[in-house]
């Protein structure tokens, strides 16, 4: 997934945008897309905002055939929380019988910044829907996720400029049993990120999630710290899939990530948006494609100099 375009597929199914109340568009067969509902977030008078969009939709399709949902913008989204979204989905639970995943505030830089995005307690959503598979939620400001236990979760994206250290802790301690992803992006302490590997202690102990197998610890201003707690990490061994990109991740943290347990077993290692040596990218490559996995090493990024001594590395996605 990225910020910079909104989604185009959710939940394998096409993303269709539901139109304003004037337009004169065919609508898809209810269960054939992920029905994405969007208010403008700097809303002029008479815009619909999202809360009569929802209720428009409601009333419009077959809700239960519904199988995935796309949040995008919702009126001020920089000062209003998620809350009245998340209250508005869980009062539709009854009627929203097949749906199996939510996107919640798919915007891009230009509806409002990663890091101005208000979110809120969105565990309550998923309590209200046992049967929801896969779940993503974007911006961390306000973001809240008490430890929970949910059966059918398999997929679990927060995507942040800066992931709170309670959160990632309420995440990690859920009881989720049936999650095969997940994806954190843990961001940096400017925009709230002030975690460290050991709020990850259960993940990495290989305690939490029996079924996991795609593992994404992303975006990190602490990436080495990152890859060098996985590098002896228990939960790497049953890993398929290991994503370490977006952040600043350095030869020092590379290097603990090779000297480490095996990773010759891994069908997939995202390191991209790295500040790699080419010589460290060449001894990644050595070490791991010959024995088939898949290294995908993106473009190198070239730290700044402010000229005073101090070099400066960036995350991907910060603001």
């Amino acid at each position: 997934m990225t910020v910079g375009t909104h989604l185009q597929e959710f939940h394998g199914l096409p993303v269709f945008d539901f139109p304003g109340p004037d337009a004169q568009v065919e609508l898809p067969a209810t269960d054939t897309v992920a029905w994405r509902i969007s208010a403008p977030t700097y809303s002029d008078p008479g815009d619909e905002l999202w809360g009569p969009q929802f209720e428009r939709f409601l009333k419009t399709v077959d809700t239960g055939r519904v199988r995935a949902l796309v949040v995008g913008g919702w009126d001020e989204a920089y000062e209003n929380s998620s809350a009245d979204i998340v209250t508005a989905l869980i009062g539709a639970n009854d009627r929203l019988t097949a749906l199996e995943a939510v996107f919640l505030g798919d915007m891009t830089g230009e509806d409002c910044e990663i890091s101005w995005i208000i979110q809120s307690d969105v565990t309550p959503l998923l309590a209200a829907y046992p049967a929801l598979t896969e779940f993503g939620v974007r911006g961390g400001t306000e973001l809240a996720f008490p430890s929970i236990r949910h059966t059918g979760l398999r997929t679990l994206v927060v995507q942040t400029g800066g992931l709170p250290a309670d959160v990632v802790r309420g995440i990690v301690g859920s009881d989720l049993p049936a999650l095969e992803k997940l994806e954190l992006w843990l961001g940096t302490d400017e925009y709230g990120g002030d975690s460290t590997p050991d709020d990850l202690a259960p993940l990495l102990a290989g305690t939490a999630f029996p079924a996991l197998r795609d593992l994404g610890l992303c975006d990190s201003v602490i990436q080495d710290a990152v890859a060098a707690a996985v590098a002896g990490a228990p939960v790497v061994a049953r890993i398929e899939r290991l994503d370490l990109s977006m952040g600043v991740l350095t030869d020092e943290g590379a290097a603990a990530l090779l000297d480490g347990q095996p990773l010759t077993h891994l069908t997939h290692l995202d390191l991209s948006h790295h500040y790699l040596s080419e010589a460290m990218c060449e001894r990644v490559r050595a070490a791991l494609v010959p024995h088939g996995v898949t290294v995908d090493l993106g473009d190198a990024q070239v730290a700044e100099d402010d000229g005073d001594g101090d070099v400066w590395r960036y995350v991907a996605v910060a603001e």
